[in-house]
């Protein structure tokens, strides 16, 4: 918090009391209270604004880092902005209370806030990824250890950035007195274009080309060099020699754990990606949309293919769960086919299997998963170069979107093989409001299949979509492949059977089916509430 100060008389001395006609400077190295600077007082304000802005943009940078990662390790970006958002500002709060401890030496303070704030904000994305990526399988009390390093870094950039602003109006005041109205109006005016800077030069300029390690790491050292400078060349005089050498060790080394940390970064994301998916990382890439990492695919070695760190494919058991989820939709007209999500061409082979499909529309959001769903030779190779076929046409763009645009009744079946709900941008994909517009580009009599991601793990989730599919006006037929949910949906009762004139598929029966939705009927949770657009359900 910013104690108010009234404007100091001329000739008056600094806020210090007069004790026995002495004044108390507070530390300050110049008379009554005012700093002495090598440079004029406008240009020493204008620099010590200047480096507000820096350290305000650096700041914000830290907090998005945090969330960004979170996301991507933890999923569900709600939850992950809260935590980081909520604590980050309380801590704020906390650490502009206690920095008033430091006012008496607020270049000090202010140099070494800025040194230790620099070191964790640029090293936080690392250690994240670090404690997620070799100690995320350790269970047991270390089960939530990502989350609980989350809040601590959340806490202590917190405490380290709240301290800022009072130690900041502080020296601001040395330089030349005024009112605090004033002073506030600037400093914050500063503060605040500077956090615009920062947000916007993190998703547009750091994330894209730098990525999120190596983004935080430079922001680090941008943050302790404009810290540093201003404290070491402006303030000076405030300083005495032992201070001076001490906050000189201090960004040195400072400087030197960020600079060593960038050189060794590729390696670090190399080992730490072999920790998570294993030794047999083929291919690794940052898509405008998600982390895409394909192992194995070679030597007779199951293919796999990762999103986001969470397992889309598994060489092992893609065929079993592709046919449970396209082949019972298939059953009936099946002239023309939409299928949501599905950039990896996998349900578009099922659906082209089956002899009188004429058209297939391909709705992905991620165009780079497109991409290397057709240039992978091991991934083109599994899906058949389904994606090249001539009946397929593929559109890279948001589901959701591309749906409010769609003719009615233009299609027999539609295939939803989109991110599982709970990952909070998809989770509009699994609303009441999206299989309304499912709903309406059916074609009298169509079927939809919804992917819903584990049913052991994530019971409530699997009957909230059935339960929204419901309240969007269809019939459902819950069932499942190995642990993964599936519901068939249409206008009247769906009939839960192949297609005796269809393919034969190789892991797929009648009979499992039937077995397929007695096993998941046990698991059903009555009157579960449906998801909404205003009103989301599904829990991370």
């Amino acid at each position: 918090m910013i104690e108010p100060q009234a404007p100091a008389p001329p000739g008056s001395a600094h806020p210090g009391e007069r004790l026995g006609g002495t004044v108390r400077s507070g530390g300050c190295g110049g008379p009554g209270g005012v700093a002495r600077l090598p440079v004029r007082q406008a240009t020493g304000r204008f620099l010590v604004l200047a480096g507000v802005f820096v350290c305000a943009a650096c700041g914000l940078v830290y907090e998005l880092e945090l969330v960004a990662l979170a996301t991507y390790l933890m999923g569900d970006s709600v939850t992950q902005a809260s935590v980081v958002l909520s604590v980050m500002v309380f801590a704020m709060g906390i650490g502009s209370l206690a920095a008033k401890r430091l006012r008496r030496h607020a270049a000090a303070g202010f140099g070494a806030v800025e040194a230790v704030l620099a070191l964790v904000g640029g090293c936080s994305a690392m250690a994240l990824y670090a404690v997620f990526a070799w100690t995320g399988d350790w269970g047991g009390l270390w089960a939530d250890g990502p989350r609980v390093l989350l809040v601590a870094f959340s806490l202590a950039t917190g405490l380290l950035i709240g301290a800022e602003v009072p130690l900041l109006m502080e020296l601001i005041q040395r330089i030349r007195r005024q009112d605090a109205v004033g002073a506030v109006a600037d400093l914050f005016a500063a503060d605040y274009v500077g956090a615009l800077v920062g947000g916007l030069a993190f998703p547009f300029l750091l994330l894209p080309f730098l990525g999120q390690l190596t983004g935080a790491l430079i922001t680090g050292a941008v943050n302790a060099v404009v810290g540093g400078a201003l404290v070491l060349g402006l303030f000076r005089q405030d300083l005495t020699r032992r201070a001076r050498r001490l906050l000189v060790v201090a960004n040195v080394c400072v400087l030197a754990v960020l600079a060593s940390a960038t050189v060794l970064v590729d390696d670090f994301e190399r080992a730490a990606r072999h920790a998570l998916y294993g030794s047999d990382v083929r291919v690794a890439l940052r898509t405008e949309v998600q982390e895409v990492v394909l192992t194995g695919g070679r030597d007779g070695r199951p293919l796999s293919l990762f999103l986001d760190g969470r397992l889309r494919i598994s060489g092992h058991d893609e065929l079993r769960h592709h046919e449970a989820l396209v082949h019972p939709a298939m059953t009936g007209q099946h002239t023309r086919v939409l299928v949501l999500g599905g950039g990896d061409g996998l349900a578009a082979r099922e659906v082209l299997r089956h002899p009188g499909v004429h058209r297939v529309d391909l709705v992905e959001l991620d165009a780079g998963l497109v991409r290397l769903a057709r240039d992978d030779a091991a991934l083109s190779a599994l899906n058949r170069h389904a994606l090249d076929d001539p009946r397929v046409t593929v559109t890279t763009v948001d589901p959701f979107d591309w749906l409010r645009g769609a003719p009615a009744a233009a299609y027999d079946v539609v295939v939803s093989h989109l991110p599982r709900p709970g990952i909070t941008r998809s989770t509009k994909l699994y609303s009441e409001e999206f299989y309304g517009l499912v709903r309406r580009v059916l074609a009298p009599g169509g079927r939809l299949v919804v992917h819903t991601g584990p049913v052991g793990a994530r019971p409530r989730t699997f009957w909230t979509v059935e339960s929204t599919l419901r309240a969007a006006g269809f019939r459902t037929a819950p069932y499942r492949a190995g642990d993964r949910g599936l519901i068939l949906a249409s206008r009247t009762a769906p009939l839960l059977r192949l297609d005796p004139s269809g393919p034969h598929p190789r892991t797929l029966t009648d009979a499992s089916l039937a077995s397929a939705a007695r096993a998941v009927s046990s698991t059903r949770i009555p009157g579960l509430p449906p998801s909404s657009l205003v009103h989301p359900r599904y829990a991370r």
